[in-house]
């Protein structure tokens, strides 16, 4: 059996070393595909291999029908948008996420984005503190809860919504539980975005949600690109002068949001959530292990696609 780790923005070192002594020691043979930047690269190395471990690498029918003794995918992180789950049903491949592995490290770029927005970028005006504030968590999973687990350090009060999480579950770690997504905007300052992207979700971060925010209202986003309604974002920055908008996901409208927004408005140069040394860790270790389960015992606990 073989095992392909096949990315273009490479697991650190450790990450890599640590997911070769799992495979390994389970008698599997492991291949790398780092670094590469063309799709035939990855079509080509994906022959004749049983498993593959991605980042954000993006695996779509075509690899599927050129892995043809493939059978599992596992992203390493949460989100796995960037795999096509319906190809990889008809091709009867497994995908998986490796969900919370990358919860903290995602969860302290969101903070250390408040503080960022908070003391104006740095720029050595004076700014003001969290301590007091409140904190409104769009989505309570891994990455939330550890958002409100740091937002206590921070003397925050904080609130969460989720549709799916029991208002008991979010109680229950001393966080208040809203009712809904209007009521999280309009009671909350800052506001933490961890919802996926689904067809639902897409475009639902729109002006007439954000436009119920109190003043001075700061917007992180650490979830997806695609939640957010770009066009009308501008549309509300452009109305309201004291709103700011920090994402680690570049928008599509970066520029123009950079030329009309400067000071108000902040992106990673690339998505950064989960660059850290132990999140790489963490994840290649979690993906490397669910693989072995999988091709040894049949484990399917992480499965994603039905």
């Amino acid at each position: 059996m073989r095992v392909l780790v096949a990315t273009d923005k490479p697991f650190a070192a450790i990450a890599v070393n640590g997911i070769r002594e799992v495979i390994e020691s389970a008698g599997i043979e492991l291949a790398l595909l780092e670094k590469y930047t063309e799709k035939a690269q990855l079509l080509e190395a994906v022959k004749e291999v049983d498993a593959i471990i991605i980042r954000s690498d993006k695996i779509d029918g075509d690899v599927f029908d050129a892995a043809g003794q493939l059978k599992i995918v596992v992203r390493a992180g949460a989100g796995y948008d960037n795999v096509d789950l319906a190809a990889a049903t008809a091709h009867d491949v497994c995908v998986m996420n490796t969900p919370g592995q990358n919860a903290n490290a995602v969860a302290e770029l969101a903070l250390g984005m408040m503080v960022y927005a908070v003391r104006n970028f740095f720029n050595g005006a004076s700014g003001m503190e969290l301590k007091g504030k409140k904190l409104g968590i769009h989505a309570y999973g891994n990455v939330g809860r550890n958002v409100a687990r740091i937002a206590k350090g921070f003397g925050m009060d904080i609130y969460a919504y989720d549709a799916f999480c029991p208002a008991a579950v979010i109680e229950n770690d001393g966080v208040k539980a809203l009712h809904s997504a209007e009521e999280l905007y309009e009671t909350c300052q800052f506001i933490s975005l961890h919802i996926p992207a689904t067809a639902e979700t897409k475009n639902s971060i729109n002006c007439g949600l954000l436009s119920k925010t109190p003043k001075g209202a700061v917007l992180i986003n650490t979830a997806r690109k695609e939640v957010i309604h770009e066009t009308e974002l501008v549309k509300l920055m452009e109305e309201r002068a004291d709103f700011k908008y920090l994402t680690d996901i570049m928008p599509g409208n970066h520029a123009e949001l950079t030329e009309k927004f400067a000071g108000r408005y902040f992106s990673t140069p690339k998505k950064m959530g989960a660059q850290t040394a132990e999140a790489n860790m963490n994840a290649g270790i979690a993906a490397a292990r669910q693989i072995v389960g999988f091709l040894k015992d049949g484990d399917r606990t992480f499965q994603v696609n039905i």
